[in-house]
């Protein structure tokens, strides 16, 4: 199993950049496939980008293509999402997610462990 903790969230202005850190707990972190999802006020957890366990595989959500960059240090436990150029729709709450992987995928049905979430805001 493997524990994940969220953190960076705050609140920032539109145009702003920021970092996103998930740190996770246990020794087979690099067994799993992490990924960012987020919560949008009213709506679902939606996928926001993904890394596979070697970190060489990258998959991004198209509103974060160029402005968001996933990263991993397995040595660390951590996953990073940078997020530059920020929007309104960017805001709600962001959860780091673990699956069991060789490989990323994009559904919210496929991970089996979850952060609590951390929120980001973006005032336009």
């Amino acid at each position: 199993q493997v524990q994940l903790v969220e953190s960076g969230g705050g609140l920032v202005q539109a145009g702003d950049s920021l970092t996103l850190t998930c740190t996770a707990s246990g020794r087979t972190f690099v067994s799993y496939a992490m990924s960012w999802f987020r919560r949008a006020p009213g709506g679902g957890r939606q996928f926001v980008a993904g890394i596979n366990r070697n970190g060489d595989t990258t998959l991004y959500e198209d509103s974060g293509k160029g402005r968001f960059t996933i990263s991993r240090d397995n040595a660390k436990n951590t996953v990073n999402l940078r997020m530059n150029a920020l929007k309104h729709e960017d805001t709600g709450e962001y959860y780091c997610a673990g699956l069991l992987s060789v490989y990323v995928v994009n559904g919210e049905d496929d991970y089996d462990y979850w952060g609590q979430g951390t929120q980001v805001t973006v005032s336009s």
